[in-house]
């Protein structure tokens, strides 16, 4: 047995089989680049769900990672910290609002906006007890809790976990009409991806997120946009609603906002939304800790110099055309995505997701499929357009494009 599939082998053994991971054991990784224990090298294509968006081992996050380590990485929210006010401050800036709830997963900060934008319908719109009710997308994917699969309509994620939370009105994505006949006296938030990324990447149609917006304001409902892989630069924009000039109510951010050291989400509203809370009533003794608002604060700062959009917007273009031509040939059925994020659907004669991701694999290029035919693309915003260039040629290869 090679060290690959010992490794391996071990996993499968002592490791619940909820992941279907790619046969590659990664020893270290930096920049767009991973290596495994053999000492080969791949192309990272995935950057961790745009968790990775700065790369792998960024220099400016690991240093204030260290610098963090030495001094204080936990207190709990019993006392204030240092990095603290700062990191609130930053990032409430940042979005263009006033107030933050920091947690530490993308699903915890989904929970806390569901109970945030319910709290604020009791308390505010002055909905009956026990009867709000939230709006969702079909197809979202929001997370994997109790309650958020209860909103979910793809079976793997949501089968044999029930009983499932009620509150909640699941509506076709992009459909306005829908969506308007769906929100009712009760409704608090209507809680939606800009751009469905599990679901393969889907954009909606021009002016769908402007309409949500205008419906959520007529209506006095809470316009909810999970950000978590989207937004921080994805798109080209530091957050994806910016393409159709669009400011939600409440912005939930994860994965890249803790750079790909630490796990780091957070809730970001007005004063008004997120000044319902009183002590006791939600927290995380983890979420807002001294190292990860060290680490998130650097990235506010990297993101507040508008590089990192400015490169996805530019590198994303060139992506996007490349991919066309690939559709062109009719090996690729369907291409999707904005900035530096694709989903591309493989005509099922050249083989499903799964199949191209391992054959990419094999020639030294990392991507994961979803739902089938569907291959998404989202490699860190910090590599190199030789490098991209590259993997979109191992790609054209596995096709015979």
């Amino acid at each position: 047995m090679t060290a690959t599939e010992e490794l391996i082998a071990s996993a499968e053994a002592h490791s619940a089989h909820n992941y279907h991971p790619l046969p590659v054991v990664v020893a270290t990784a930096d920049g767009a680049w991973m290596t495994d224990v053999e000492g080969r090298r791949y192309l990272d294509l995935l950057a961790g769900y745009s968790a990775l968006n700065f790369g792998h081992g960024n220099r400016r996050l690991i240093e204030a990672a260290k610098a963090q380590l030495e001094r204080v990485t936990l207190t709990s929210r019993a006392f204030h910290h240092d990095r603290f006010a700062e990191f609130c401050k930053r990032l409430a800036e940042l979005c263009g609002m006033e107030m933050v709830l920091p947690m530490n997963t993308g699903a915890e900060a989904v929970e806390s906006a569901v109970k945030t934008a319910r709290k604020w319908g009791y308390r505010v719109k002055g909905v009956p007890a026990g009867m709000a009710k939230i709006v969702v997308a079909g197809n979202n994917f929001h997370g994997r809790t109790t309650t958020i699969i209860s909103f979910s309509t793809d079976p793997e994620a949501r089968a044999d976990f029930g009983p499932y939370t009620p509150g909640f009105e699941i509506v076709p994505y992009g459909d306005l009409t829908a969506m308007r006949a769906a929100v009712t006296e009760n409704t608090v938030a209507v809680l939606l991806e800009p751009i469905q990324g599990e679901a393969g990447v889907l954009v909606p149609p021009a002016g769908y997120l402007a309409g949500v917006r205008e419906l959520t304001r007529e209506r006095n409902v809470l316009f909810v946009a999970d950000e978590i892989q989207s937004g921080l630069g994805r798109t080209g924009r530091t957050f994806a609603c910016e393409h159709e000039g669009v400011v939600p109510d409440m912005y939930v951010l994860g994965k890249a906002l803790g750079g790909g050291v630490v796990p780091v989400s957070a809730v970001v509203s007005s004063s008004e939304v997120l000044g319902v809370f009183r002590p006791g009533e939600h927290g995380s003794t983890f979420g807002g800790n001294p190292l990860a608002c060290a680490v998130a604060l650097e990235v506010i700062a990297m993101l507040r110099s508008g590089e990192y959009q400015r490169r996805a917007a530019e590198l994303g273009e060139h992506l996007h055309r490349e991919l066309g031509l690939l559709a062109g040939t009719g090996r690729v059925t369907q291409v999707r995505g904005r900035g530096l994020w694709a989903g591309v659907d493989i005509d099922p004669a050249y083989g499903t997701g799964r199949e191209i991701s391992e054959k990419l694999m094999d020639r030294g290029v990392l991507v994961k499929d979803t739902h089938g035919f569907t291959v998404r693309i989202a490699p860190p915003l910090v590599i190199g357009k030789e490098d991209l260039d590259w993997g979109l040629a191992q790609l054209r290869e596995v096709l015979g494009a």
